[in-house]
């Protein structure tokens, strides 16, 4: 075993799952990638699992990437190039690109690795950290890859603790009093108790850490099985728990907080989650900590001027309260209440936005009343329109939630005007 003052994150990889859609997301996916999705005011969902690697140490990663994946790349172009080969240092980006038989795509999550080997290979590494990228967290990942060689794990899998009743949304792990997972089932009716917490459960992260030596193997012998849908939670992960060793960690013993904060992990993959967890940061003490310094979420910043607030009169004042407004912004004579305005947005006079999450180069029209909204990237709100007080109204042209959020994307508002 390695001497344990030797920081293993050296030796390790991340190579970052980030090619699903994200279909639950709605009209919010249709140009690009669910990591590549907008949060926070100024990053992307991606930029939590790298920054997450980058912090703990970790200087080579990969990301696979396949539906509309040109957003997300030409974000990591911008971003993440601070990357320097000649200190061994990289980030490749991974496209699905025929490399066995005549498959364009990647089969499955497993498959995104295999068709990877030489790459992984030349990166030199004893332990790879396959990570999703379309969650929200701050982890410390050389914790859980310290315990992976503590323990002599074949995997170590990454868990949430959860209430058992919430439980049957997840991947689940049976596990035995020292962590070792004892049985894997997906989205179970009865998900299995954690010894002497018989109320809660644990699920699964989608993080999971091996020895490449043992992967590798693992994969190669994959990709030979006919049978196999190639996904690591569906073939790998379930074989390893039935024939090998498979560790349980726990995000708690990782998770990177405040002393007295809770352990903050938000899978923002509907259109009402996504919604809650950008409105949530403009509380006046956020669970997510966007301003810690030692724990920074990097990403890639455009070069703006401050956000610029004008008019005061009663009924055209520029104002935000308990909002984040960002660079680039014009706030025009808007009153703006609980709101996240990401880079370059420009409102104009008598409009009000209340709980509203408006994403990059959105102009707010005039005399607007907007409410409980998701604006998309560069939408043009006409003059007048009010959404969030009628849902029936509201329906018959934008995507109202099941929680009542209204999602607004150009083409809505073109129809809108067109009449169809």
């Amino acid at each position: 075993m390695p001497h344990m003052g030797n920081r293993l994150s050296n030796r390790s990889m991340a190579f970052v799952l980030a090619g699903g859609r994200g279909s639950r997301l709605k009209e919010l996916t249709n140009n690009r990638v669910k990591p590549a999705v907008y949060f926070g005011g100024k990053n992307r969902i991606v930029d939590f699992a790298l920054s997450n690697a980058l912090n703990s140490g970790i200087r080579k990663m990969a990301i696979a990437t396949q539906y509309k994946a040109h957003s997300l790349i030409r974000h990591i172009q911008r971003g993440w190039t601070f990357f320097r080969a000649e200190r061994n240092e990289f980030i490749d980006i991974l496209p699905a690109s025929q490399r066995y038989e005549e498959s364009t795509w990647y089969r499955g999550t497993a498959d995104a690795v295999a068709q990877n080997i030489d790459i992984i290979d030349s990166y030199d590494v004893d332990y790879i950290l396959i990570l999703a990228g379309d969650h929200i967290y701050k982890m410390d990942y050389e914790i859980m890859i310290r315990q992976h060689v503590e323990t002599n794990a074949d995997v170590t899998i990454g868990c949430l603790t959860v209430d058992r009743k919430e439980a049957s949304a997840f991947g689940v792990m049976g596990v035995d009093e020292n962590d070792r997972i004892v049985s894997f089932l997906e989205k179970p009716a009865d998900p299995p108790a954690i010894p002497g917490e018989p109320n809660k459960a644990l699920a699964s992260m989608g993080i999971y850490v091996f020895s490449w030596k043992f992967l590798r193997e693992l994969l190669l012998a994959d990709m030979e099985d006919k049978s196999s849908s190639h996904d690591f939670g569906n073939d790998l992960i379930p074989s390893i728990v039935k024939n090998g060793k498979a560790q349980a960690h726990r995000f708690t013993d990782s998770c990177v907080r405040h002393s007295e904060a809770e352990a903050y992990w938000r899978d923002v993959g509907t259109i009402d989650a996504y919604w809650k967890a950008n409105i949530d940061l403009t509380d006046f003490t956020p669970e997510l900590d966007m301003w810690d310094r030692d724990w920074p979420i990097w990403t890639y910043s455009e070069n703006t001027p401050p956000a610029k607030f004008i008019h005061d009169r009663p009924d055209r004042r520029g104002s935000a309260v308990s909002s984040m407004v960002s660079g680039g912004c014009i706030i025009s004579g808007t009153e703006i209440r609980e709101s996240l305005l990401f880079t370059d947005v420009r409102t104009n006079s008598y409009s009000s936005l209340e709980r509203a999450v408006v994403l990059p180069k959105a102009e707010i029209g005039r005399h607007c009343r907007l409410k409980n909204v998701v604006i998309d990237r560069g939408v043009q709100i006409p003059a007048g329109l009010v959404v969030g007080e009628d849902p029936e109204v509201d329906a018959r042209w934008f995507r109202v939630s099941e929680g009542g959020v209204t999602l607004i994307t150009q083409e809505m508002i073109d129809k809108r005007a067109a009449g169809v």
